[in-house]
């Protein structure tokens, strides 16, 4: 077997428990792949040759004994820059962190390690993780796999980039407000956006605890339930596929529908039909609490972000892309009765939305309103940046606004994924359900 990038991590795992796959000469393949590629150094911070081979080396042991910890013992994976891995630089793309040594392992690492996963290294993302776009003109920004003077979406833009170019079989990346979920749309993969709380953020580098996810970009709905389960410290195995039909969807008919751009919008809609020609039905429902939510995210988002991270920011303004900058110090002068207050009333919201949706099994909205961005304009022009900025994880951020969990599978359309949304802590039935509508997406 030579041709390992067109196999998903699954079907890797699932290889080498029939050995009919080498876990070393696997890892080897991918450690060449990142040493070889042009782009290598701009995906990767940090590239784990020596952790990787001794874990595959393991690897292969316990395979040849038929003794695997799990379905993806030996298969290699990346690791966005803010999980820590003990003895490895964790500077979550940012001067300001340079030269940071984690001093041991996130648990959710801990989790990967423990059911056999290689470490390939870490990848590159926005600074601090606070953009959607996945710009990082400090440190470094992946090419789109589409688009390769478009930004590749952030902040897990490494995590996504790895995967989508043939770097690793999977990545492992965070999502805050659209951080999984919109580099994975725009580099045509699955991203899965957990409930808050449901995997641990213990050793993970933080943005806004109270919104901060843990999240697998893969090249199937089976790889991402795979790595959450296992990464929750357990195998999750999905029953065989069941079909659409049945199923009963919601179209978010509010500002997620407003100014899609052509493209994401004929990718949506020509969704929108293969599911209800698979036999899934669906309606277009109105929600007042998503608008009202989403008119809080500036008393939200900023004042948490420059909270935690006041005293390293102002230490050292000069170090950081001054759009990264600004959008940090607006949380400034947020007062904290404003901000106590916004958390009360998103409460409420969140009650309010989880209570019009319960009759259907997941809300389906474009993943994205636009498609990546280029570089050079977003360099140049400021308000094109703030604009586009808002504009990508405007959809995305409705989940974690109503802290449900989330998935965007590609649509078959470049860069345009479909988000489907669930209920908190539903996790496994949304996967069950993203792999029926993976199945009816990729019908002709």
């Amino acid at each position: 077997m030579s041709d390992f990038n067109s196999l998903t991590a699954s079907e890797l795992g699932d290889m080498i428990g029939q050995y009919k796959i080498d876990p070393v000469e696997l890892t080897e393949h991918f450690l060449s792949q990142i040493e070889l590629s042009p782009i290598g150094t701009k995906i990767y911070s940090t590239v784990t040759s020596k952790l990787a081979l001794e874990q595959a080396k393991d690897s292969k042991k316990r395979a040849d004994l038929g003794l695997r910890l799990s379905s993806l013992d030996g298969v290699p994976i990346s690791w966005k820059d803010l999980f820590d891995i003990s003895g490895y630089p964790c500077e979550a793309g940012s001067e300001l962190l340079a030269g940071r040594l984690a001093i041991k392992n996130s648990k959710v690492y801990n989790f990967a390690e423990a059911h056999g996963l290689i470490c390939l290294g870490k990848t590159h993302m926005s600074e601090l993780a606070f953009s959607g776009l996945g710009l990082n003109p400090v440190r470094e920004t992946p090419p789109c796999v589409n688009y390769p003077e478009s930004v590749p979406g952030g902040s897990s833009s490494g995590a996504a980039t790895s995967v989508a170019f043939g770097l690793a079989a999977a990545g492992i990346g965070s999502d805050t407000g659209g951080s999984v979920r919109i580099p994975a749309a725009w580099n045509d993969l699955v991203g899965f956006k957990t409930t808050a709380g449901k995997l641990s953020l213990d050793g993970v580098v933080p943005l806004c605890s109270r919104f901060d996810t843990v999240g697998p970009l893969t090249k199937s709905v089976e790889d991402a339930a795979r790595l959450f389960g296992i990464m929750a410290g357990r195998e999750i195995k999905l029953p065989a596929t069941k079909p659409v039909k049945g199923l009963t969807f919601a179209i978010l008919k509010t500002v997620a529908m407003e100014n899609v751009v052509d493209l994401p919008k004929k990718a949506f809609q020509n969704s929108i039909e293969k599911l209800k020609e698979a036999g899934a039905s669906i309606s277009e429902i109105s929600v007042s609490s998503v608008d009202e939510a989403m008119d809080l995210t500036g008393l939200l988002y900023s004042p948490e972000a420059y909270a935690t991270w006041k005293h390293k920011i102002e230490k050292s303004p000069d170090l950081m892309f001054a759009k990264i900058l600004e959008r940090f110090r607006s949380g400034a002068n947020v007062l904290a009765s404003d901000f106590i207050q916004a958390w009360d009333k998103l409460i409420d919201l969140r009650q309010q939305y989880h209570s019009e949706i319960e009759t259907y099994d997941a809300v389906l909205i474009p993943a994205s309103p636009i498609i990546p961005p280029e570089i050079g304009r977003l360099m140049d022009d400021g308000d094109f940046y703030n604009s586009q900025n808002l504009l990508a994880l405007r959809n995305t951020r409705i989940g974690n606004l109503m802290g449900g969990c989330s998935i965007t599978l590609p649509t078959h359309t470049p860069s345009c994924g479909l988000l489907i949304m669930g209920r908190p802590n539903e996790e496994e039935r949304l996967l069950r359900l993203a792999q029926a509508c993976e199945l009816a997406l990729a019908r002709n």
